[in-house]
C-alpha cells in the first residue's frame, strides 16, 4: 500500500500540473490556439518565485503573484509579437520562445547579496536549499480559486468571445469581436496561471534546474488538455489527475511504465477522439445536489433515538 506521504505527493504535483493546465486549456482548448513553449513560462515563474523569497525574503503569497505577473508580463509581449501568427507559425513560435528562456537559464550565473542573504544563481546545476512552503492544503486552495476564475471568465462574454475565435476567427471579427484583444486576453491568463504553478513547484521540489523545463514538458501539458477534453474544465481536471498519477501507479514495470503509459493515451484518443469529456462539463451542481437528497432522505428514515416508532410516540 501507498503511504499518505507519497499520496500526498502525487496530489500536490497534481495540483500545479492542474495549473498549468488550466491556463493552457484557456488558450488552446477554448481560443484553439497550441502552444509548445509553455515550459518556459512556468520555468519564469520558478525563478521569480525564488528570487522574490531566497533574495528578499518575501512571503510565499506574494513570490507566487509576483512570479504569475512576471510571466504574464512575457506572455503579453511574445502575443504582441506572434499572435497575428497563424496555425503551426504560432506553435513553432512558441516552441522557440520556451527553449530560448529555458537555454538562458542554463547559461546565467548570478549572484545576488541582499542584507546579506546570498542567493546563487549556477547556470545548469541551478538553485537549491529553496525553502518548502507548497504543502497541500495550500495547493488546494489555490487550485480551488483559479478553477473558480477560470469557469467565471469562461462563462463570461470573454470566454464566449473566445470560443467564437476557436470556432471560426473571420466570422467572429465580421460579428464584431475583437479578435486579437480575446486573444491576447488566452495568452496573458495562460501565462499567469503557468508562472504561479512554476513557483508552487519550485517550493515543493526544494530545489530548481533548466533542465526541468525541457520542450517534453510542453508537450506532456498539451496531451493533458487534449485527453480531457479541448474545452472543458472538468475534462482538464480528470486528465491531469489521472495522467500524473499512472506513471507513479506503473512504477511496478519499470522502464515499461512509460510505454504503458503512451499506449493508455493512444487508446484514449482512439475510444474518445475528443478527449474523456469531449468538450462537455460533468454537471457538478447536480451531482452534489443529488448527493445531498440521498444523506438527507437517509437522515428521515432513521428511527426515533428510543428505538420505538413514531406512530408508537404519538400513541403514548
Amino acid at each position: 500500500m501507498f503511504s499518505w506521504y507519497y499520496i500526498e505527493g502525487i496530489l500536490i504535483q497534481s495540483c500545479y500540473t492542474l495549473l498549468i493546465v488550466l491556463g493552457l486549456s484557456i488558450l488552446t482548448g477554448y481560443t484553439g490556439m497550441f502552444s509548445f513553449g509553455h515550459a518556459g513560462f512556468v520555468c519564469i515563474g520558478a525563478y521569480v518565485s525564488i528570487l522574490c523569497t531566497m533574495a528578499f525574503g518575501l512571503p510565499y503569497w506574494l513570490s507566487l503573484i509576483i512570479a504569475g505577473l512576471a510571466a504574464m508580463l512575457l506572455g503579453a509581449g511574445l502575443g504582441k509579437i506572434t499572435l497575428n501568427l497563424k496555425g503551426d507559425y504560432f506553435c513553432i513560435a512558441t516552441l522557440g520562445v520556451g527553449e530560448a528562456i529555458r537555454l538562458i537559464f542554463n547559461n546565467l550565473q548570478l549572484n545576488i547579496n541582499v542584507g546579506g542573504k546570498d542567493f546563487l544563481l549556477d547556470g545548469a546545476k541551478g538553485v537549491a536549499s529553496i525553502p518548502l512552503h507548497t504543502t497541500f492544503k495550500s495547493a488546494i486552495v489555490i487550485v480551488i480559486i483559479f478553477l473558480t476564475a477560470t469557469a467565471l471568465l469562461m462563462n463570461s462574454k470573454h470566454g464566449r468571445s473566445m470560443l467564437a475565435v476557436r470556432e471560426d476567427e473571420l466570422a467572429a471579427q465580421m460579428s464584431g469581436i475583437n479578435t486579437f484583444r480575446s486573444k491576447m486576453l488566452a495568452m496573458c491568463m495562460s501565462a499567469l496561471y503557468a508562472g504561479i504553478a512554476g513557483g508552487m513547484m519550485a517550493h515543493y521540489f526544494g530545489y530548481l534546474q533548466p533542465k526541468m523545463f525541457l520542450m517534453t514538458k510542453s508537450t506532456e501539458y498539451t496531451i493533458m488538455v487534449i485527453f480531457g477534453g479541448m474545452g472543458s474544465i472538468t475534462g482538464s481536471v480528470l486528465g491531469t489527475v489521472l495522467l500524473c498519477a499512472l506513471p507513479e501507479l506503473l512504477r511496478a514495470v519499470g522502464d515499461w511504465r512509460l510505454v504503458m503509459y503512451g499506449l493508455a493515451v493512444i487508446v484514449i484518443m482512439i475510444v474518445r477522439p475528443k478527449g474523456l469529456m469531449g468538450g462537455k462539463e460533468l454537471p457538478v451542481g447536480r451531482i452534489c445536489r443529488a448527493v445531498g437528497r440521498i444523506f438527507t432522505k437517509k437522515k428521515k428514515d432513521l428511527p426515533p433515538p428510543d428505538g420505538g416508532s413514531v406512530g408508537e410516540e404519538a400513541s403514548v
